[in-house]
């Protein structure tokens, strides 16, 4: 038997503030959305490719209390790959302009010497991502010279 990701649950404190980050820059497509219970306080939605199998990629639950602790056990981050460097930059400017925060400057390549690479951020309630191409960063600069980019940020 072999294990593929099936997908991802993230704990969410605003489904409607998550869900507009989620579909409205990232992409995804909403596949459905419910709530828990009569007062509707736990939601969550159900997100894929807009042009996917309908299959979900991403579930968002409205269940947290904080935002993301990067000090606590669990979720690292959640790496997204495109095609190739130029959608990673098109992915930064619309995350710029959402006003996304940023781990670096720019496209940076995952280590010294590698092809890969892409952009680190966080979600609005912290949630560590990335963007990334397997190619194409051959030239960008590498925050860190003894641990892979996307380790510590």
């Amino acid at each position: 038997m072999t294990l593929r990701t099936g997908h991802i649950g993230l704990n969410v404190t605003d489904l409607d503030r998550s869900l507009a980050f989620y579909r409205d820059v990232l992409g995804f497509g909403v596949l459905g959305e419910g709530k828990d219970g009569d007062d509707g306080a736990r939601r969550y939605a159900f997100l894929g490719s807009p042009t996917g199998d309908g299959r979900p990629v991403l579930t968002l639950w409205q269940q947290a209390r904080g935002t993301y602790d990067t000090g606590l056990a669990g979720l690292h981050h959640l790496a997204l790959e495109v095609d190739s460097v130029e959608r990673v930059r098109e992915y930064e400017t619309a995350l710029r302009g959402y006003g996304a925060t940023f781990a670096h400057e720019g496209v940076v390549a995952h280590r010294e010497g590698s092809a890969s690479g892409g952009i680190f951020f966080h979600d609005p309630d912290g949630t560590r991502l990335e963007i990334f191409a397997a190619s194409g960063a051959e030239e960008a600069p590498v925050p860190n010279a003894t641990a892979p980019t996307c380790g510590f940020f």
